[in-house]
């Protein structure tokens, strides 16, 4: 795959992996998790935003992306001082030429996603490597980067060549054989693991957690020299209970492995979701409390299991 396309691109990173890092974000996803911070990433296709607070429409009666739809998916309320124009997100997620993104000078109208060749990436991993600390190097995201395998295994090979070190942020859903051989060119893997029991994972995600736990298995039995650290995203009477929490120190115990990073939920997708026009399950959800992180760090510590929570991975 000479093309990927990609939703965003961070540089100096320094929660993604050892060091100071570049940060690549690849669209397509397939989990719905029902709490994703990146919802503009979930699908492999350019999504069209509208961010409210930048239009300039109450100010200037500016209409210019209501001209520019060739498609009549633009429409004028000026009633909603706050966000004046309406945005038809079915007609828009068909739209390929993307006018109004064009047109709109404020940035309200904005695309998600760019179409970048390998080259481009490199270029941007060699602008930034003049910047990393000892230890940087690049870290593949997403969305679910395994969506687009092809594009990151060609990246991190010549990553290894160019003795960079590599990483990704994976859910680890993907056939054995693409998992397995795109983790042949990682150095640092987290693994996401939602919820230990297979329908509950299926209730909040959208798929069944066989293929991850078996993928996660499968690597740790492996000769892979990496370092493995698993993820789970704290949810509020989802994945926080004791039970839950057992079962994933057990797994874990039984592969060999001994770190886990657990993740305090946060809102900070809330906006995206009202930019992509979309309801958001979670939007009255309040953050983990410091109380909470704490019981379920002391469960993995009671089963010899290493927990960070948040930021605050030992790299």
């Amino acid at each position: 795959m000479d093309k990927a396309l990609i939703f965003d691109v961070q540089g100096f990173s320094v929660h993604d992996g050892p060091g100071s890092r570049t940060l690549i974000f690849l669209a397509g996803c397939p989990l719905r998790c029902a709490w994703c911070s990146n919802p503009e990433g979930l699908e492999l296709k350019q999504k069209v935003m509208f961010v409210g607070k930048k239009c300039k429409r109450s100010k200037y009666e500016c209409a210019r992306c209501v001209d520019a739809c060739p498609h009549g998916a633009i429409s004028v309320d000026d009633a909603e001082k706050e966000a004046p124009v309406i945005l038809d997100h079915d007609v828009c997620d068909s739209c390929r030429t993307f006018e109004c993104t064009k047109a709109c000078y404020a940035e309200a109208i904005k695309l998600s996603g760019t179409w970048m060749t390998v080259d481009e990436v490199k270029d941007v991993v060699l602008r930034d490597r003049k910047y990393w600390s000892d230890g940087g190097g690049v870290t593949f995201s997403g969305g679910e980067a395994l969506m687009q395998h092809e594009f990151v295994r060609t990246v991190a090979k010549w990553c290894r060549e160019q003795r960079i070190h590599t990483a990704i942020e994976t859910t680890a859903f993907a056939d054995r054989s693409v998992f397995m051989d795109t983790m042949q060119h990682i150095d640092f893997a987290f693994i996401d693991v939602k919820h230990m029991d297979s329908d509950r994972h299926l209730e909040k995600t959208g798929v069944c957690n066989e293929t991850i736990l078996g993928n996660i298995s499968a690597l740790a039995q492996s000769d892979w020299p990496g370092r493995l650290i698993l993820r789970m995203p704290v949810i509020r009477g989802y994945n926080d209970g004791d039970e839950n929490i057992r079962a994933l120190a057990d797994f874990m115990n039984g592969l060999g492995l001994y770190e886990v990073n657990i993740l305090p939920f946060h809102r900070l997708g809330d906006s995206k979701y009202k930019q992509l026009g979309k309801s958001y399950e979670y939007s009255e959800e309040t953050p983990t409390s410091e109380d909470k992180l704490e019981h379920i760090q002391d469960l993995f510590i009671e089963q010899g299991i290493a927990c960070y929570v948040a930021e605050e991975v030992l790299y």
